[in-house]
């Protein structure tokens, strides 16, 4: 995802239609009312945390470091500085670069469906996106590096990917930039891919 770093007002009259006494975001309705009930439901249980100093700052900053998978390359490097590992580094750098493609300028393109907003919340930055919503390729990058990772790893040490790779997508609907169905799709998205590309991994870097 690419675009310039601002920080604008969340859903405003300009990114909703209103709909009887309930605002339509954009989006919405794309792929019917249970969805919409459940971008809601997560929406509203979020925003009982934002405004939360602590809360605002993990979930901005995991929102910053998931673009272009930033936080991934940095592990990928540490880890294989520490385990002596170069190769698992450039396997990890390109599995993710490919992922990306396959979302971004794949799968994405299949539904172009519209962000809740372009510009996030208005009381925290985010980068603005220049691609669709649906599914979130920050979610998507981060259970993709989380299963990679966790193959090299193992299950104890995968936690903890697993645990980062939550905030990360999580992150995405807490700052407004995706609906909460975005962040599932994704996460399961780049799940699958990773399943296949941690048989990959383990062949190429075992």
């Amino acid at each position: 995802m690419v675009g310039d770093a601002t920080s604008t007002s969340g859903p405003t009259a300009q990114d909703a239609v209103a709909t009887g006494p309930f605002p339509l975001v954009p989006g919405q309705s794309q792929f019917g009312p249970q969805v919409d009930a459940f971008d809601e439901r997560v929406d509203a249980l979020l925003e009982h945390l934002r405004g939360h100093r602590l809360a605002d700052r993990i979930f901005a900053t995991a929102s910053h470091v998931g673009d272009f998978s930033l936080i991934w390359h940095g592990i990928g490097i540490a880890r294989g500085i520490v385990k002596g590992r170069p190769d698992q580094v450039v396997v990890l750098a390109a599995m993710l670069g490919a992922e990306s493609l396959i979302v971004n300028q794949g799968v994405k393109r299949l539904f172009r469906r519209e962000r809740p907003t372009m510009t996030g919340d208005d009381r925290l930055q985010v980068r603005r996106p220049k691609t669709s919503s649906f599914p979130s390729g920050h979610a998507s990058s981060a259970a993709f590096a989380a299963m990679v990772l966790s193959g090299w790893d193992g299950p104890r040490v995968g936690m903890i990917w697993w645990k980062i790779a939550a905030i990360v997508g999580v992150s995405r609907a807490y700052v407004r930039i995706h609906h909460g169905s975005d962040v599932v799709a994704g996460a399961l998205v780049g799940a699958l891919l990773g399943l296949a590309g941690r048989r990959i991994a383990r062949q190429l870097a075992p």
